[in-house]
């Protein structure tokens, strides 16, 4: 069992709250946008930490994390891309992919609005944590928390840190 936090559009804005909300996770996923590189170490010093690289992230992001990630988590097959969409509208990258090998879990960010979802056409979960940094037209920031248990999604919550531009 494995309780992960997930992020995504830090855009280089690391809010000081997550780390209190994330305490209690092994591990934290950032599904893209960091931004900048010190987000990162801030992070990768906290917990355990997976990302991936964004549309707006540089070279030097770029080359400390790929633009897909794929892996097993305590049983589940998790996908992790920054640019992918969701069921129904997934990018012609993507659903190319899901339909040759499609994971349990797919996380994507860069649309900045939070999404947990079925697809039944797949047989997986979306989710996109919405976007916890400070750049972007989003009105609240949120973050995730969940549970993988036995390959399972369990007691995921949503958190939200406040609007964009309150700190």
């Amino acid at each position: 069992m494995k309780r992960i936090g997930l992020m995504s559009d830090t855009h280089s804005y690391l809010d000081k709250t997550i780390f209190s909300y994330f305490e209690e996770c092994d591990e934290i996923w950032h599904a893209g946008d960091i931004g900048d590189v010190a987000v990162a170490d801030a992070l990768e010093k906290f917990r355990p930490f997976r990302a991936v690289y964004g549309n707006i992230d540089d070279r030097s992001i770029r080359n400390q994390y790929p633009e897909d990630l794929r892996f097993n988590c305590e049983g589940l097959s998790v996908w992790m891309t920054h640019i992918g969409g969701y069921p129904g509208r997934y990018s012609q990258r993507v659903r190319q992919q899901l339909q040759i090998d499609p994971p349990g879990l797919f996380i994507c960010g860069h649309s900045h609005i939070l999404k947990v979802m079925p697809d039944k056409k797949f047989n997986l979960l979306h989710i996109n944590p919405g976007a916890c940094g400070q750049h972007g037209f989003h009105l609240v920031r949120t973050i995730i928390r969940f549970t993988i248990d036995q390959g399972q999604v369990k007691d995921l919550e949503v958190v939200e840190l406040g609007r964009r531009g309150k700190i």
